[in-house]
């Protein structure tokens, strides 16, 4: 018997309800259409699509896990398994969606008004406006809490001065979820594209996530007025709540990009011939291959699980903190094992293994880095915050 899957190994489908899979089955068909023959080029380039964005709002994948206001409203699983499609394709193509839907519209949606989120929700959902999430400064990074972006109340107005970095969709979003230090704590504004003193540069010459926009977003006394505040966001932990959102999808994620990875690498060790039989017929190879699919598995039923607890409700930050720092490194451990069995086909755009392996360097730091998981999984342990 020979499987036709590398998560056939654990048959892992079998855990799944037929609406699970028919929305992977889903998603899975429109990475192979629409991104796979196309996501090279965009890594080569440096640049993400802009006009996919409503494609992504046909499939219904934007806020997909959100109820209402033209979004899905599908289950924290259905929403996993999409984001591990998604990254099977490219960590810059998960990472749009996660950006749009678990922060962007989830600050909308969990802190904003009615009206805000009637005027903004809806469009976002269609991809017909694009979101980004302003919480990292170029100083303070793992530390928001000492973020130097301030809003001062100007009568019923908002002053906004500060600067953000590294962030997803920063330079080509039409609305930002701002965060920025006020006289009563952190608090969170949106602040539309065209609003004056806002200003937004793209980061070149990453050599990561290159089918991705990062941006660097720029306040020089932006007003805003009252209904500009997020009426709902009081303190720091509304952006870290939305912060726990976008890990849970980084844990599906990327286990979709070390399932790529075992793909293509299992694919051309059968093709591949050396010394007269293919590669896969070597024990060093087998042993490579067979490592890598017990990973993989692993960090699937560890998404899944995650994913189970999270659609009942009981999921704790320090759960997620375990996914994302176990399944980010086991892919990107993957990534760079799959490459070697590529050998130096393994160093082009031909084959995925490298250009995951670039994107997961990003994925290990952003979202929490793979050190401040680790703390948050040791004060879960030890009751001591080991931070500072």
């Amino acid at each position: 018997m020979t499987l036709t899957d590398p998560l056939d190994l654990l048959d892992i489908d079998s855990l799944l309800s037929d609406e699970e899979r028919q929305i992977r089955e889903t998603v899975a068909r429109f990475v192979t259409d629409h991104v796979r023959p196309h996501v090279a080029d965009w890594f080569e380039e440096g640049t993400f699509p802009r006009e996919l964005a409503p494609e992504l709002g046909k499939l219904g994948v934007l806020g997909m896990h959100l109820e209402g206001y033209g979004c899905a409203g599908t289950s924290a699983v259905a929403y996993g398994l999409a984001c591990l499609e998604l990254e099977a394709g490219d960590s810059g193509l998960r990472s749009f969606v996660s950006v749009q839907g678990s922060l962007a519209m989830f600050s909308i949606w969990r802190y904003g008004s009615e009206e805000q989120k009637q005027e903004w929700l809806p469009r976002m959902a269609a991809g017909e406006a694009i979101g980004c999430f302003g919480l990292t400064e170029p100083d303070f990074g793992s530390d928001p809490a000492n973020m130097r972006t301030r809003a001062v109340r100007d009568g019923d107005d908002w002053i906004l001065n500060g600067s953000k970095m590294w962030i997803t969709n920063g330079s080509i979003a039409d609305v930002a979820t701002v965060w920025a230090r006020t006289e009563e704590g952190v608090r969170g504004f949106l602040v539309p594209r065209d609003t004056p003193g806002f200003t937004s540069r793209t980061i070149k010459k990453k050599l990561s996530l290159r089918a991705s926009i990062t941006g660097e977003l720029a306040f020089d006394d932006v007003r805003l007025p009252a209904s500009a505040q997020l009426p709902g966001a009081q303190g720091l932990g509304a952006p870290l709540s939305c912060l726990s959102e976008a890990r849970f999808g980084i844990v599906f994620g990327s286990a979709g990009a070390a399932l790529d990875c075992v793909r293509t690498a299992v694919d051309y060790a059968k093709a591949r011939v050396q010394f007269g039989k293919p590669i896969a017929a070597f024990q060093l190879t087998q042993e490579k291959l067979a490592d890598m699919a017990v990973g993989l598995n692993t960090s699937a039923l560890l998404a899944l699980h995650l994913g189970r607890l999270k659609d009942a409700g009981t999921i704790k930050p320090h759960q997620i903190s375990v996914g994302k720092l176990n399944n980010v490194r086991t892919a990107l451990a993957i990534a760079r094992e799959c490459r070697t069995i590529l050998g130096g086909s393994g160093i082009t755009l031909e084959y995925s293994p490298l250009r995951h392996a670039n994107n997961l360097e990003s994925v290990l730091t952003y979202e929490g880095t793979s050190e401040i998981h680790t703390l948050v999984i040791g004060q879960a342990l030890t009751g001591h915050a080991a931070f500072k």
